[in-house]
């Protein structure tokens, strides 16, 4: 049988891609199914559906499409040049469907399921890898994709759909997350060894108002924070130099590029004096977000009800 292009078919080439989708994707495992057996009956029988439902779909698949996908021999049918191009497509697009239906399946599994986490770069060096050894005390194989950034970064990839949960600083306050305070960590005042005040212990912040800073970006909450301390002591901070990472900040304090407001660091480092400040009070809170109304996974839900667990003594002593 000579292939021919049917004049009438359904599906235009400028059609929205979408409108298309949606109306052959049911008929494509049927296709399939008959392209593999070249027999409806045998297909019918293998799928396990009525043989006139698998006939109908043929035919429409084959008038949406506008072209003739088989040729037939009595009850056998054999696949048209076109028939074998849309198969290879169709064959991969399935297997890509079965794909994804298997990791999503694989990342809900409440033993074996996995849970994006973000997270401050402050709390990598110790505060993270204490909480996952707790947690995989009693879940031993679900999995985690770790993602470290700042705040806002953080919140966006939860809007978006990458991250399940973040630890954040400040706890946010929007419509569209559920935020929860779990702990506060007091923030210091880094000097250089060498520093006019390094032989004390204790400072006001006003009595830094005269130093060079060095800070995080805007947009990193410490950031935020840091402004919002100094102008409640009076000032606004001059700024000679801005980061990525507190451990960076020390590091140039350490150099006697200047001062910075930080939270404690997982082992001490030389070359620094952290000073106590006693006002205003210097903390910042530490909380656990997610997007509001997103279904939880079991791993998900697991890991969201045990960092709950740990509101008020979440960070180390």
């Amino acid at each position: 049988m000579v292939h021919q292009q049917r004049s009438q078919g359904q599906l235009s080439l400028s059609g929205d891609t979408e409108d298309i989708v949606a109306l052959l994707a049911p008929r494509l495992v049927h296709f399939a199914g008959v392209a593999r057996t070249e027999h409806v009956t045998r297909a019918a029988r293998e799928m396990q559906v009525p043989q006139s439902t698998l006939s109908r779909s043929m035919a429409r698949l084959e008038h949406d499409l506008g072209v003739d996908l088989f040729a037939r021999h009595g009850r056998t049918l054999s696949l048209t040049p076109a028939g074998r191009t849309f198969l290879a497509s169709v064959e991969r697009a399935l297997a890509e469907v079965e794909r994804a239906a298997d990791e999503v399946r694989a990342d809900a599994d409440p033993a074996t399921g996995k849970v994006a986490f973000g997270f401050l770069h402050t709390m990598g060096a110790e505060t993270v890898p204490g909480l996952l050894q707790a947690f995989r005390t009693d879940h031993p194989r679900i999995r985690f994709s770790l993602v470290q950034n700042h705040g806002d970064a953080m919140l966006e990839g939860l809007r978006a759909g990458e991250l399940d949960l973040c630890l954040t600083s400040p706890v946010p306050d929007a419509p569209d997350l559920v935020a929860r305070r779990l702990d506060e960590q007091k923030l210091r005042l880094v000097v250089p060894a060498d520093h006019r005040l390094a032989g004390r212990r204790r400072i006001r912040l006003a009595e830094a108002a005269d130093e060079t800073f060095v800070t995080l970006e805007p947009g990193y909450g410490l950031r935020r924070i840091t402004d919002a301390l100094c102008a409640q002591a009076g000032f606004r901070p001059r700024v000679a130099f801005e980061g990525e990472e507190a451990e960076t900040l020390r590091g140039l304090v350490a150099a006697g590029l200047g001062v910075a407001l930080l939270p404690p660091p997982a082992v001490p480092r030389p070359g620094v004096v952290e000073l106590t400040v006693t006002s205003p009070r210097a903390a910042r809170e530490i909380g656990v977000a997610w997007l509001a109304g997103r279904p939880d996974t079991p791993p998900v839900a697991a890991f969201k009800k045990f960092l709950l667990s740990r509101r008020g003594h979440l960070l180390p002593d």
